[in-house]
């Protein structure tokens, strides 16, 4: 009698998370119930391809936000995987380097915003991510993708999720900190205490 073993179902959450808030968390805690992932791994990117030309917060700061905001989730990991990179982090390199790891005993699913796969097809070896992961793209409410096109083997491999927090961004919180704003209620107070004792974001960063 073959015993047939049912695969993980792993989520991959990247981003810059600069800083980390409530809108990512409850993206992640979403998806992990409406796709009944047995895990949600958070990998603060090292150096985006699209965001080269912006200033970020340094790689280890944004990993140490990350990792005081997942703790007390006990479904939310946190990969260094990209922060120890030297080379431009791309999401397919990400993606391989999990799917090495875990090899065909886990299902992989790359948990991204609407916005982002407005841009999907652009990005590198599309076609082969496909082959070894599935997306979770967390939309707005009343967020349209009217003029979205993908090609059938992505297509097939897209599902949608709407998620009320996406209101909350980074880039707002960097600016209310930067202007003296209060952000109490946007983001975890462990990391909201983390910005204010190490001085984050006193500049703004565009």
């Amino acid at each position: 009698m073959v015993m047939l073993v049912q695969k993980k179902r792993i989520g991959i959450m990247g981003g810059t998370f600069d800083p980390i808030h409530y809108g990512h968390l409850v993206t992640a805690e979403a998806a992990q119930h409406r796709f009944a992932l047995d895990q949600v791994i958070f990998v603060p990117s090292g150096r985006p391809p699209h965001k080269l030309s912006h200033r970020l917060t340094p790689a280890a700061e944004r990993l140490l936000m990350t990792l005081l905001a997942t703790v007390p989730n006990q479904n939310f990991v946190v990969s260094d995987w990209e922060e120890k990179r030297e080379q431009i982090s791309y999401t397919y390199d990400t993606v391989l380097a999990f799917h090495q790891q875990f090899g065909d005993e886990a299902e992989l699913f790359f948990i991204t915003g609407a916005d982002a796969v407005l841009e999907i097809m652009q990005w590198r070896r599309i076609d082969e991510l496909t082959d070894f992961c599935s997306f979770i793209a967390a939309t707005r409410p009343g967020y349209h993708l009217d003029n979205f096109q993908a090609s059938p083997k992505l297509t097939a491999k897209l599902f949608f999720m709407e998620v009320p927090a996406l209101a909350i961004s980074s880039s707002d919180i960097r600016r209310r900190v930067a202007h003296g704003e209060p952000i109490k209620y946007l983001l975890p107070e462990t990391v909201e205490m983390y910005i204010y004792k190490h001085g984050l974001y006193k500049e703004e960063i565009i």
